[in-house]
């Protein structure tokens, strides 16, 4: 039997990604501006990554797909780090605390932390 904490740490996370699926659509401009130049169709790269947070979030909720999601969403994690990188390392400004050069670097090593969250809270 799975732990309450897992189970809650596997929702909150859950919803976490889909806020975040949703934001891509709605604050498109705003990612846009993180995603390296060197990166073909940032605006197409921005939708598909929103797609897959949430297609992850939702699938992490779900007994039978939890798994393939987590893996899912760990690739993403991975996958979108050089954005995370390029925005620290160009201080992009996208408002509020990520304005914060400091926020900005600190989000770096969050990544790692949210990748062991997902494997932690769907591993049996």
């Amino acid at each position: 039997m799975i732990s309450s904490n897992k189970n809650i740490a596997r929702i909150s996370i859950s919803l976490i990604f889909i806020t975040l699926g949703i934001l891509h659509f709605t604050i498109v401009e705003k990612f846009i501006l993180i995603v390296p130049p060197i990166i073909p169709y940032a605006k197409g790269v921005v939708y598909i990554s929103g797609i897959f947070e949430i297609i992850g979030g939702i699938g992490i909720l779900i007994p039978k797909l939890k798994r393939p999601a987590a893996f899912g969403l760990i690739l993403l994690l991975i996958i979108v780090f050089p954005a995370n990188i390029y925005m620290a390392l160009y201080n992009i400004q996208l408002g509020g605390i990520l304005n914060n050069p400091i926020v900005q670097w600190l989000r770096l090593p969050l990544q790692i932390i949210l990748i062991w969250w997902v494997r932690w809270c769907t591993k049996d």
